[in-house]
């Protein structure tokens, strides 16, 4: 009988570069995190009696992006090149990291929103629905291609983005990033990006209260600022969210109502 070998070297497959690249800019990034515990009592129940489904995550990404609209230095970018320098983009897109599987492979991509602070819910749900569903060729399409290059040119292309492009750079590279554990229970300590600011939350305990983490350069921003960040993020949560979840329920109720009559 053959052994299959399974000891031995292999090339670094397509589904790791992407993630070998965040990590190589991250280790860059001047972040340190600070974290907060939040009461989401109120929206944890409204959101368990929709029809259809929200994620957290877009409650997340929305509450932040409104966070980040008054809040210009978190659309900021600290530029080393050609001499330190700040950006300031003019609009918030939301990076949610977003786990599927292609090939066999598990995959780590970046889902994009662009000013998710002026999208409903409904549609930013439906936007992820379709990052979660679609073939991953077609739903990252950019990345996709980047995942096929050596990495020489793959980090060019980064550099480039990152450091020159500055226009383009908050399309291709979001303002923001938001990544989570919290369906499998875990909580992640330190956001792994590279971002001004990155987002990361925990699960629900019993009384529907969750670790929030905010990871942030610390060359733009304290620790002071980041603190008030993150309550006035829980508050977000707690009010306007959880406002638009009580129309989307009342949008519903009124819709059967109409059916039910007709």
């Amino acid at each position: 009988m053959t052994m299959k070998r399974t000891s031995g070297r292999r090339w670094i497959p397509r589904s790791r570069r992407l993630t070998l690249d965040v990590l190589h800019y991250h280790k860059q990034s001047a972040t340190c995190a600070h974290d907060r515990l939040f009461d989401l009592k109120k929206v944890a129940d409204l959101r368990s009696r929709l029809t259809s489904r929200i994620s957290w995550s877009v409650l997340f990404i929305k509450a932040f992006g409104i966070v980040a609209a008054n809040r210009p230095v978190l659309r900021q970018s600290f530029q080393p090149w050609p001499v330190a320098h700040i950006y300031q983009h003019s609009k918030n897109v939301a990076m949610l990291a977003t786990h599927r599987v292609h090939a066999d492979e598990p995959w780590v991509l970046w889902s994009r929103f662009v000013q998710p602070e002026q999208q409903s819910l409904t549609s930013l749900q439906a936007r992820l629905d379709r990052y979660l569903t679609e073939p991953i060729p077609q739903a990252f399409r950019q990345q996709w291609q980047l995942s096929g290059l050596p990495t020489f040119f793959r980090r060019i292309l980064w550099w480039w983005t990152l450091n020159v492009s500055l226009s383009k750079r908050a399309n291709r590279a979001g303002t923001f990033f938001l990544t989570t554990l919290a369906g499998k229970g875990v909580e992640i300590q330190d956001p792994p990006a590279f971002l001004t600011s990155n987002l990361t939350y925990g699960p629900l305990d019993e009384q529907s209260r969750c670790r929030v983490t905010m990871s942030y350069d610390h060359r733009l921003m304290d620790g002071s600022f980041v603190a008030d960040c993150l309550v006035e993020l829980e508050h977000v949560l707690k009010s306007t969210i959880a406002a638009e979840i009580e129309a989307i329920m009342a949008a519903g109720e009124s819709t059967a109502n109409r059916s039910e009559n007709s």
